[in-house]
């Protein structure tokens, strides 16, 4: 099993996860090849509350222009999870 540190990379801060907050549903950019289950068991254990569902999306990077040599790049493709956690539960890293 994995490390759970290297399962969530960082929690995402936006307008829109902040709004999913009134409905106890949290949002982490997640490594790329985790999977639910193992989502689920880090959150669990890290901020020791009860998942009831987690929800995951991919990203793609944007593709970005060099304007110095016109080249193309991309930036780095994103895995985010959407995690619902039982009611009463929250977690204080979020709260203002």
């Amino acid at each position: 099993m994995k490390d759970p540190r290297d399962v969530i990379v960082r929690p995402i801060v936006s307008e829109k996860s902040y709004t999913l907050l009134e409905d106890n549903v949290y949002t982490f950019e997640v490594h790329s090849s985790s999977s639910k289950p193992e989502i689920k068991d880090a959150v669990e254990s890290i901020f020791g509350v009860s998942v009831l569902k987690v929800n995951t999306l991919n990203r793609k990077g944007k593709r970005m222009r060099n304007r110095k040599n016109n080249t193309w790049g991309k930036r780095p493709d994103r895995k985010r999870a959407l995690v619902t956690l039982a009611e009463g539960d929250s977690i204080e890293l979020f709260e203002v």
